[in-house]
Formats: structure tokens, C-alpha cells, sequence
């Protein structure tokens, strides 16, 4: 039976074990706006908050 010469710490094994991966966040473009934006988020642009093609906020009618 094969044995280590050093032990392996706790974090080191725990790093191994993990299912954690770095992966790069899904960027939709905007029907209306054409704006790049994460998916499932609301983004602004020219002042007005979209959210699947349709403003939530008008930021440019507050005065």
C-alpha cells in the first residue's frame, strides 16, 4: 500500500474537492436598446432602467 512522505493539509484537499469554477458571466444584447447587459439584470441606458425591453424607470421625466 503506497503511503505519502507528507501530509496533505485540509485546505489543500478541500481545494481539490470542490465543484467552485470561475466561469465568464452570460452577456445578452437588449431587443429595444441593443445594449450589452448581463442576463436576468435590469441595465440603464440614456436614463431609463430596462428590464426585458421594457422601461422600469424613467429617470428622464423626474425633474
Amino acid at each position: 500500500m503506497a503511503h505519502p512522505k507528507r501530509k496533505i493539509s485540509k485546505q489543500r484537499r478541500d481545494k481539490r474537492r470542490t465543484h467552485y469554477k470561475a466561469t465568464t458571466p452570460q452577456i445578452g444584447t437588449d431587443s429595444t436598446t441593443g445594449e450589452a447587459h448581463l442576463y436576468h439584470r435590469a441595465h440603464w441606458s440614456e436614463g431609463k432602467l430596462y428590464y426585458r425591453g421594457q422601461i422600469l424607470i424613467d429617470a428622464t421625466e423626474v425633474e
